[in-house]
């Protein structure tokens, strides 16, 4: 087996997204080729709720698939299609935005005013970017749970991995999905196929991950992050991108870490991108906004607004 090296370190930044929610940005809107089939991740963590109250209000979609991963509190939503629910504590909702979608999410805090999660970005292939839009829901008891002899627990939310299937399927570019915690002091070594892009995101906890000649320490947000020979663990809200490889290893801080790991097989194709529509050209990018303006955008389902 091979570890997996550490490509690049990156610490989520503030940005405002929706009609003015406060988020941390871990990547996206920028060079994403090292996380193909990924394109952005933020982490919507928030405690205030005058920072997430205002949500994201209808709004269209093209070409992508949206992850949407709920620790705490919920988010409620609709679309063009008629689906109408609420995201809980645990659950999921893997969104196929394919040929086109109108929708809106809006956040709702818990007794103590916590909206905690996630959305994760996917491209779909060409093949795929005007397939019919749909939606796979998953609650948080149907989300396959696994321990391991060491105390490790995995959440698979999507692929496979020590026997154990997520419930998400039929996705295109067969991405797995875990939420990882390993216990204090642990060092623990996951597998990822070689072939893939990979990256994790620690939201709790502190630890390292380790290169293949040794540790290589992740800098917290106080230093450069060019800098790799600090003696410092990984903290919340760092994102860590892999190189090539067959396994992700990491050391436990004294408080245990717990991350999503995301790998994905790498689609390779073309780009164009602006706001929420992803395309491969120019032309088709430009042909969605225009279809969008002139009524005609959705081809499955009606205009909610």
């Amino acid at each position: 087996m091979s570890i997996r090296p550490i490509k690049r370190l990156i610490k989520a930044q503030p940005t405002l997204e929706g009609a003015g929610v406060h988020l941390q940005r871990a990547f996206g809107f920028g060079k994403t080729d090292d996380f193909d089939p990924f394109l952005l991740l933020d982490d919507f963590r928030n405690d205030k709720p005058e920072d997430y109250l205002a949500g994201f209000p209808w709004h269209p979609h093209r070409g992508i698939e949206t992850i949407t991963y709920v620790l705490a509190g919920t988010v409620d939503h609709g679309d063009s299609l008629g689906n109408r629910g609420s995201v809980g504590p645990g659950d999921v909702q893997w969104m196929t935005a394919g040929s086109g979608i109108i929708h809106q999410e809006m956040p709702k805090g818990d007794a103590q005013g916590r909206m905690h999660g996630f959305q994760l970005w996917a491209n779909l292939p060409s093949a795929l970017k005007m397939t019919p839009p749909r939606y796979q829901d998953v609650e948080s008891k149907d989300i396959a749970e696994v321990t391991d002899d060491d105390g490790t627990v995995l959440r698979v939310i999507c692929g496979e991995i020590w026997g154990v299937k997520g419930p998400v399927d039929g996705i295109a570019a067969d991405p797995h999905y875990l939420d990882v915690w390993v216990p204090p002091g642990l060092k623990k070594s996951i597998p990822v196929e070689t072939s893939r892009h990979a990256f994790a995101y620690v939201f709790e906890g502190t630890g390292r991950f380790c290169n293949a000649s040794g540790p290589l320490d992740v800098p917290t947000e106080g230093y450069g992050w060019a800098d790799t020979s600090l003696s410092e663990e990984v903290e919340n809200r760092s994102l860590v991108l892999f190189d090539r490889g067959d396994e992700v290893t990491v050391q436990a801080g004294e408080r245990g870490i717990r991350f999503l790991l995301v790998s994905g097989r790498p689609l390779r194709e073309p780009v164009a991108w602006h706001g929420p529509i992803v395309m491969n050209t120019r032309e088709e990018l430009q042909r969605a906004f225009a279809e969008y303006q002139d009524g005609t955008f959705l081809k499955h389902g009606k205009n909610p607004k």
